[in-house]
């Protein structure tokens, strides 16, 4: 009565007739992520200890987004600069040109931090938030460790130089993969190309954002550039083409120009020598299995997750999906019940395996029912 079923779903065979030849990035570390699927298609020194520089200031941006999210904190909240945030309104810093005493909003400072990548606005907003920046760069560590940055650990709010504000290209995209997961309508100011602060005591001050990949129209919406003497030239970015999204991080770049080109170069590697294939979306029904003795013949099945796997274009490729179960299912089957699984084999090697979930309850049928369909059974087989 019962046999194990295994019923294919998808064969994919991929005939791809030109080969890629490897890429090699003119950075001292870098990391390149399918952002969907979360398979990384390129890596070289992706735990080798940076210092971050201004993509430290995603962190600080993360601890707004996350307590206004909660209702800690809101946009329209206003602080009071202070002269320690004033003081990185000099010359020789990225700055939003903030005044000693000035109330601003935080809508304000978060934008000058992400748009203009004004390190005095980031004391301003760490201040306001914690009481002061140390307290608050506890807070940015704790945060870290919550993602899952291992390597890292934040000292202050902007990234300036300080030994004990480091991290890698491996941490630096968790963070940034958690930005754009969690808080989608904040991201889309980190595609914003000009920020401008109406200012006290002077006019309007306009600044363009420093991501270079912006300004290249081919798709990039962020993420944020960093510079340090020691460190050289380093930036996370991101594209979107035709509903995919990769994330790249890169650091030790020689020059403003290297870090644009060969960041560039690292994306649309990505996007042409991979293919990205949607195999499940949590919303559908996946499929149906049989069930027994039950008061319907079927089942529908879903996984509750969506699932994405990047298959390379530069081989011939073979990827199975398969829903594997031991049944017929005998009723009674709750709603939700775990009845199967669904096995993910790429080029002859299990890649994943996801729980089948019953979409619905199916319940028993009554005892004169079940006799004969046992009976039936007995007569005629499975049938």
């Amino acid at each position: 009565m019962f046999k194990n079923l295994i019923i294919i779903n998808f064969l994919y065979f991929l005939f791809i007739s030109v080969a890629h030849s490897n890429i090699e990035i003119k950075a001292r570390t870098a990391i390149l992520q399918d952002f969907l699927s979360g398979e990384i298609l390129y890596e070289k020194e992706p735990d080798r200890s940076i210092y971050p520089a201004s993509m430290t200031k995603i962190m600080t941006s993360i601890i707004a987004f996350d307590l206004i999210k909660s209702g800690d904190l809101s946009l329209e909240d206003k602080f009071i600069i202070s002269e320690n945030a004033w003081r990185l309104s000099t010359a020789g810093y990225s700055s939003m040109f903030i005044m000693v005493g000035d109330e601003v909003s935080v809508e304000d400072l978060l934008k000058g931090i992400i748009v203009a990548s004004g390190n005095d606005a980031c004391v301003a907003l760490a201040e306001g938030i914690a009481g002061t920046e140390e307290e608050f760069a506890i807070l940015m560590t704790s945060k870290a460790k919550e993602l899952g940055m291992t390597n890292s650990n934040f000292s202050n709010s902007s990234g300036i130089n300080d030994p004990d504000n480091y991290s890698t290209v491996k941490d630096i995209l968790l963070m940034s993969n958690y930005l754009i997961k969690e808080h989608p309508e904040f991201y889309e100011w980190f595609s914003e190309k000009e920020f401008t602060w109406d200012r006290t005591g002077g006019d309007p001050i306009t600044q363009g954002n420093r991501n270079p990949l912006l300004y290249k129209n081919f798709g990039a919406d962020g993420i944020k550039t960093g510079y340090l003497a020691v460190e050289k030239y380093s930036l996370a970015s991101s594209i979107v083409r035709k509903g995919r999204r990769l994330v790249a991080v890169g650091s030790g770049f020689e020059t403003k120009n290297s870090r644009s080109r060969e960041s560039r170069k690292l994306l649309t590697y990505g996007l042409t020598n991979f293919d990205l294939v949607q195999i499940n979306s949590k919303e559908e029904i996946f499929d149906k299995v049989e069930v027994w003795l039950g008061k319907e013949n079927f089942v529908d099945v879903y996984i509750n997750e969506d699932i994405y796997k990047i298959i390379k274009k530069a081989q011939k490729k073979l990827l199975k999906v398969s829903i594997n179960y031991y049944g017929p299912i005998e009723a009674p089957i709750k709603k939700d019940q775990v009845i199967g699984k669904l096995k993910i084999i790429y080029n002859q090697e299990l890649v994943s395996e996801h729980d089948l979930l019953a979409t619905r309850e199916i319940k028993k049928v009554n005892v004169f029912s079940r006799l004969m369909k046992s009976l039936n059974y007995l007569i005629w087989g499975d049938v």
